[in-house]
């Protein structure tokens, strides 16, 4: 960014405050985030890719107009797009713009020619001016910005866009070329589990070159008031503790509640969250406390976990896995939050990649304290997760697998081909014979599934804190009773990790059992 762009705007730049009045643009807290973010990734060369998850009325709309308001009238050839959910909205971002050029000082006025659609064309009538303008458009119309090219376009609230929105917003992407010079910013308010959740959740996870960007309401100094003394719940107080909150800042919450979101804490979370999880509400009944889950989140969020991710290599030959060794990798699809302890039994529940999903799953659970240790999560193929679930198994002391036999038993036979040593064993019954059979891996039926599943519930109540893994908590969020009361992934969701924690757990019964053990590591990492 040009270094003094934030000069430009602080001095040049008028908006219309709250109280209606005209006054220069100074930038809060929020928008001082943005603004180094905008300014960090510009200094790095790179084309501004940013996504904003916002609680109400932190004035990202106004900076990024700011922001491309000065780019589009201090240039030539740039265009502008900004595109907002509905009509009132749209012709306010407009009213926005017009504002900003009608009160530059005379002299930086660039020519400005007329236009009956919303845009503000900044050409003269010969063609020999700047030929920059900013269209804005509203989400929904025809083919909206697929016939233009733009240097920088800003997506407002994304979550509101209606149906067809991701279509749309693939469509106006493509219009963007991934060029130092170029700037999207996609920001939204939350608005459930939905299209904008998961372009979130990718940006968190690194699988696109969006940065996310989280503001809570405690970061805006004017969401707060004066204390009169009343006595604090201990929400509030763990609240307090948890994010350093002033009483000021509890006041305002407090009220809010009761006066602006009818009472209903659930509407400020979706409205004034304070972390990323408190925004993205459930619309289903999620079975899981959901407070405890955000509140481990957000501890979670404080550590330097995993300790370890990557994956294993190893040499394969005539269904014998050996040299087994360990590569970090970022992206890798296992993380280690501890390593395995000498003498010490383990566990691990797996989830193939079956009906409502698309990766494969596997938890690790340490014997007697019951604590998440690892995490298997990722899209693979099936002989090659065969693999992993082989080498994990080893590393972690030999850990008995037990691996959903439900759609897919291929995993578990080829855990056979290359006799792995301890597969859990369930008991089923013979057509034919009525005898019982062994077989290896776990079946969940309308028998089993609503046992282990009562058990994660209780343990995720009383002993949340062995669970170790974001990702895992996160699912647990969209994990919800139906219209029929049965619980499932909420329509869109997963709940490969869910299942194969469950399983996990569940599994623990066997681990009792004679095992081969040792006293020292299998596999060093």
């Amino acid at each position: 960014m040009n270094i003094n762009t934030k000069k430009y705007i602080e001095q040049f730049i008028k908006i219309r405050n709250k109280q209606s009045e005209i006054v220069p643009l100074k930038l809060n807290k929020p928008q001082q985030r943005l603004y180094d973010e905008i300014k960090r990734q510009k200094q790095l060369n790179k084309p501004v890719r940013i996504i904003i998850l916002k609680a109400r009325q932190m004035g990202f709309s106004t900076l990024t107009e700011s922001i491309i308001f000065k780019d589009t009238v201090t240039h030539f050839n740039v265009n502008s797009g900004i595109v907002a959910h509905k009509d009132d909205s749209t012709n306010n971002l407009f009213n926005m713009s017009k504002l900003m050029y009608e009160c530059l000082p005379q002299e930086l006025k660039p020519n400005k020619k007329a236009s009956n659609a919303k845009e503000l064309v900044f050409d003269k009538e010969d063609g020999t001016g700047l030929k920059s303008k900013i269209k804005v458009m509203t989400a929904g119309g025809d083919g909206i910005g697929r016939s233009d090219t733009f240097n920088n376009l800003h997506i407002s609230e994304y979550a509101f866009w209606g149906k067809n929105k991701k279509e749309q917003l693939i469509g106006l992407l493509q219009s963007v070329p991934n060029l130092p010079n170029t700037m999207i910013i996609i920001e939204s308010t939350a608005n459930g589990f939905d299209d904008f959740k998961d372009m979130w959740d990718k940006a968190v996870n690194k699988e696109n070159d969006f940065v996310p960007l989280f503001i809570g309401w405690n970061e805006l100094d004017e969401y707060s008031m004066p204390y009169n003394g009343f006595e604090f719940t201990t929400e509030e107080q763990e609240l307090k503790l948890l994010y350093n909150l002033t009483d000021e800042q509890l006041a305002w919450r407090r009220w809010c509640i009761k006066n602006n979101c009818d009472g209903n804490i659930e509407y400020f979370n979706q409205e004034y969250p304070i972390c990323p999880e408190e925004a993205f509400l459930s619309t289903g009944e999620c079975i899981f406390d959901k407070k405890l889950i955000i509140k481990r989140i957000e501890e979670l969020r404080k550590r330097k976990e995993p300790i370890k991710q990557g994956s294993f290599v190893y040499d394969f030959h005539n269904n014998v896995i050996s040299n087994i060794r360990w590569i970090d990798d970022p992206k890798g699809i296992i993380k280690i939050y501890q390593k395995p302890r000498p003498n010490i039994q383990y566990g691990i529940g797996g989830d193939t990649a079956g009906e409502g999903s698309d990766k494969f799953a596997g938890q690790v659970i340490e014997n007697f304290t019951g604590k998440q240790v690892a995490v298997l999560w990722g899209k693979i193929d099936e002989d090659l997760y065969a693999k992993q679930m082989y080498c994990l198994g080893r590393y972690y002391n030999i850990a008995l697998l037990g691996i959903e036999a439900n759609f897919s038993s291929y995993p578990i036979k080829e855990l056979q081909k290359y006799r792995y040593p301890k597969q859990y064993v369930r008991e089923k019954e013979d057509k034919i014979t009525g005898r019982k059979e062994k077989s290896y891996g776990f079946k969940t039926t309308l028998v089993t599934r609503p046992v282990i599943i009562a058990e994660l519930v209780r343990i995720l109540r009383e002993e949340i804190d062995n669970i170790n893994d974001i990702p895992t908590l996160e699912e647990a969020l969209t994990f919800i009773r139906n219209e029929k009361g049965r619980p499932e992934a909420q329509q869109g969701k997963h709940d490969d990790l869910i299942m194969a924690l469950a399983i996990a757990y569940r599994i623990m019964e066997q681990v009792n059992a004679k095992m081969i053990m040792s006293d020292k590591p299998f596999i060093k990492i």
